[in-house]
């Protein structure tokens, strides 16, 4: 029987304006199929291509790096860092729309972006990170699997995209001094 070869090998790297068209397909189909990052279904292609576009500036002035992981050229999967936050938290970033196209989930793309992500984060001078995520079919296994400590939930948070409410978890993890 022949040996089946692991899958390639994903290439991360920021991104930029060029990319938003991809990043948009990303956030439709995500969307799309259930994803609580922060849009409700249907989402219109132009509005989703217009928030990157005004994200990618964002990172272009410093207050965001957007991470992309690409599989044989593809944009398969993304994590936002926020950087930009106020000026009494200069000691931590925010993990944001980790985001994973449906053909590339259980790779460990998502694992590979937020140790990426946190490199980026301690490069910047950052102790501390902190995300949330849906409490229903959200990404909680992941981020303790990756040393995110739970913090807390909050009931009936946001819509899912298809509708009904959905609470929210809180988590966090200390960062290595750069």
């Amino acid at each position: 029987m022949p040996t089946r070869s692991p899958p390639p090998a994903p290439f991360i790297r920021p991104l930029a304006t060029a990319d938003a068209p991809a990043l948009a397909g990303l956030l439709v189909e995500t969307v799309a199929s259930g994803g609580s990052v922060s849009f409700m279904h249907p989402l219109d292609p132009a509005r989703a291509l217009a928030f990157w576009q005004a994200g990618l500036e964002r990172a272009a002035k410093g207050e965001l790096i957007i991470l992309g992981a690409f599989v044989e050229g593809e944009l398969a999967a993304t994590v936002t860092l926020v950087l930009g936050l106020p000026e009494n938290q200069p000691h931590r970033a925010e993990i944001a729309k980790m985001m994973t196209a449906r053909a590339h989930r259980g790779r460990g793309l998502a694992r590979a972006l937020l140790s990426e992500a946190e490199r980026h984060a301690i490069a910047a001078g950052r102790s501390l990170l902190v995300l949330d995520t849906a409490s229903e079919e959200g990404a909680a296994g992941l981020y303790e699997k990756q040393g995110f400590v739970f913090s807390g939930e909050i009931p009936d948070y946001a819509l899912k995209p298809h509708g009904g409410l959905t609470g929210t978890l809180i988590y966090y993890k200390r960062l290595p001094p750069g």
